[in-house]
């Protein structure tokens, strides 16, 4: 039975995370580690498991078979390399990492050391979103793909319900890699890159309008340039009301797909004979794509099977060169940038 670790517990995407981890009957927690007492604390009062206030130490005394990392982004690249040099399995939350070139590292260590690196995007459990991809690559239900539409958007990090802590990192530069376009356009850049690969070039816009309070863009938008397609990938820490967030469109040269968020929201096409849309069935997932827990585990059980293509480090590597492209662009008043290859 894996034990797993888990390094950080400033980020916010982990109290979910360990719930279902813990539901699971093939797994169980090794130990934590934060650097903040109040959050030690919070997962002690949860967990029958050691804590720690240093990454290094757990690793050491604990030897886990593999960790989750929740931590900024920064310092989850550096963990990921630490725990799978240490021949450790790693999931990591969204975005893999800061930039291309911590992402580049994180991939090299994985294939060194023949351990699985997985990328966890809450939005890659969705089960009408695994069957829409599978639907327009498998199946090509809508004929070649021209165009994807992505928006992610709220009131603000706290506002919407998120900790200081996970604000305190998510809201600096040096620490996330950026703002909103970070935080928010990578949902965009890598649902772009499984359904279209990666593009020629990128432009970028963003700004901060609202937030004066910030050193980082509060709004933003990045589109993606291929020979025969195009993406858009939107992000707001400023909108109130969900209108158009998180609710991915795809166009296709026979028709169009679009996904309801959240877990049991619908997926709906349309086409010539039905404009306004009808709903498209969606099977039940098998067990290991049903979570992100699951998955890791059954991934580390199975290592020549495939990742699910949104958790790929290598799809995920490419999300982070496009928003290294991104930003870029939005420095050169959204002139297009070649990505990098």
């Amino acid at each position: 039975m894996p034990r797993i670790a888990v390094l950080g517990l400033h980020h916010d995407h982990v109290w979910p995370n360990l719930e279902e981890l813990v539901a699971l009957p093939n797994a169980e927690i090794a130990g934590a580690a934060d650097p903040y007492p109040d959050l030690r604390d919070k997962f002690s009062g949860l967990y029958h498991a050691p804590v720690y206030d240093d990454y290094l130490a757990l690793l050491t005394k604990e030897i886990p078979d593999a960790v989750f990392i929740y931590t900024n982004n920064r310092v989850a690249s550096q963990l990921a390399i630490d725990a799978m040099n240490r021949g450790m399995h790693a999931l990591v939350e969204k975005p893999m990492a800061a930039d291309r070139g911590d992402a580049d590292a994180m991939l090299a260590a994985s294939r060194d050391n023949g351990v699985r690196l997985m990328i966890n995007w809450p939005f890659a459990w969705w089960h009408q979103l695994q069957h829409a991809i599978s639907l327009c690559l498998e199946d090509k239900s809508i004929g070649d793909l021209w165009m994807l539409k992505y928006r992610a958007a709220h009131e603000g990090i706290v506002k919407m319900g998120h900790s200081k802590h996970f604000a305190d990192w998510v809201e600096n530069e040096d620490l996330s890699g950026g703002g909103a376009l970070v935080d928010y356009c990578c949902y965009g850049a890598v649902l772009a890159r499984v359904l279209l690969g990666v593009p020629d070039a990128v432009s970028g816009l963003w700004g901060n309008y609202f937030r004066q309070d910030l050193q980082v863009d509060d709004n933003a938008v990045i589109t993606l340039k291929y020979p025969r397609a195009m993406a858009i990938a939107e992000a707001s820490w400023t909108q109130h009301g969900k209108f158009g967030a998180y609710t991915p469109i795809i166009y296709g040269e026979t028709g169009s797909m679009l996904i309801e968020p959240r877990l049991g929201g619908r997926l709906l096409r349309a086409d010539l004979d039905e404009p306004a849309g009808v709903e498209i069935e969606v099977p039940d997932p098998e067990t290991h794509m049903r979570g992100a827990s699951a998955h890791f585990l059954w991934a580390i059980d199975n290592p020549d099977k495939t990742l699910h293509p949104l958790c790929d480090p290598v799809h995920c590597r490419d999300g982070n060169a496009i928003m290294d492209a991104g930003i870029a662009s939005a420095r050169q008043d959204s002139r297009l940038v070649p990505v990098q290859e």
